[in-house]
């Protein structure tokens, strides 16, 4: 369903048998457990997939988005949480490459499979408001200081690059921020808790505290005082479309998984299998629509992406709250389907039904979204 081209199809099938060997052996593990993939990550860096969309120029793939929601799609499959880690790996590469001045180094040293990236925006004080950072940076013997908590950042301490928000030195609105690089090393940098959370349990999220953390100017992500509109024009269709792509990734899983176990289990005393049961099948059935659907939305919406017209903010908006609602209305209905199979974890829906959770709740939350779609359908400012 997603229209490859000749050269993002093959790349997708080189991707399953590499899935099939790294990624989907460990993916229980990683969840029982609440560890990073450390496994999977390391398979996707050493097949140089973590440069799927650096440019060409700066040794990458040069993929574009398109071949990022395939890839995102096929491990979700797998492992939702290493398909997480990756997602917020090629945001922040997003933004790497809309400011190749600043983060040339680290665009090269991603399309060499040494260096993992992610986003560093939500904040204690704002919450899932991730446009709104409270913090603010000064300025100090010609450095810039960052003093901030930010509150859950997936791949926290072991990530190599973080593209961390702030509100600019003197700014006194919200939208008035800055976004910078902040590399591993750099000291004032420092992440606390351990993260032990319903789905997504490989994430590796934390807090993460800089305090007195001071940056060349040079590391700037984006123009004096265009932070905001970074956020909202580069690095958010990547995330909004790549996230709908690991909802339609979990509800597949929950679909294939929920087809074996019905076509393979058997009432033995009655010599018929449970898929002979008609309200099985229906159940099955919802879920083959729910997903098809929602992998049909965010066909439409990479095509509006690609084909700038009115409606493609609008699209871009309502990719991961219609693919995770897809995903949650998927994984209950597998649970519902398969019974105490599911809930005793002897299927992988479980997983899938627990994972498909984080979606709703990540910003910007599908209550935020709804919002957002409803304020420009009527005609109101997103942020008034």
């Amino acid at each position: 369903m997603y229209l490859l081209n000749e050269k993002e199809g093959p790349l997708i099938q080189d991707l399953r048998p590499l899935i099939e060997r790294h990624i989907a052996p460990h993916a229980a593990d990683v969840d029982a457990k609440g560890r990073f993939p450390r496994e999977s990550i390391d398979a996707l860096a050493s097949a140089g997939l973590m440069g799927l969309t650096v440019p060409a120029a700066y040794g990458g793939m040069g993929f574009g988005m398109r071949a990022a929601c395939a890839a995102l799609d096929t491990i979700a499959q797998q492992c939702a949480s290493t398909a997480m880690v990756y997602l917020m790996h090629l945001s922040a590469v997003s933004c790497y490459a809309a400011s190749p001045k600043s983060a040339e180094a680290a665009l090269r040293a991603t399309a060499s499979g040494k260096h993992l990236s992610t986003l560093a925006w939500s904040e204690k004080g704002s919450r899932s408001h991730f446009w709104a950072p409270v913090s603010q940076a000064a300025l100090r013997d010609g450095k810039i200081l960052l003093n901030a908590e930010k509150s859950w950042v997936t791949s926290a301490g072991i990530a190599d690059g973080y593209v961390v928000s702030t509100r600019t030195p003197g700014g006194t609105v919200m939208t008035d921020t800055m976004l910078y690089l902040v590399l591993k090393p750099d000291q004032g940098f420092s992440v606390s808790g351990a993260w032990d959370s319903l789905g997504m349990r490989g994430n590796a999220s934390a807090p993460m505290r800089l305090e007195g953390c001071a940056l060349p100017r040079e590391r700037a992500l984006c123009a004096d005082g265009k932070g905001f509109e970074t956020m909202l024009q580069v690095v958010m269709p990547w995330f909004q479309l790549g996230n709908a792509a690991i909802s339609v990734g979990i509800a597949e899983a929950a679909t294939a998984s929920t087809q074996t176990h019905l076509t393979a289990k058997r009432f033995e005393h009655l010599g018929s299998r449970l898929a002979d049961l008609p309200v099985l099948r229906a159940r099955l059935a919802q879920m083959r629509i729910e997903t098809d659907r929602a992998r049909a939305f965010l066909m439409s919406a990479l095509d509006a992406v690609e084909h700038p017209g009115d409606s493609t903010m609008l699209m871009v908006l309502a990719s991961k709250a219609a693919a995770s609602d897809a995903a949650l209305k998927v994984t209950d209905l597998g649970m519902q389907a398969c019974g105490g199979a599911a809930f005793s974890r002897h299927l992988t829906i479980e997983r899938n039904f627990r994972d498909a959770r984080a979606a709703a709740v990540m910003a910007p939350t599908t209550d935020v979204l709804h919002d957002f779609i409803g304020r420009a359908l009527c005609g109101i400012e997103l942020l008034a």
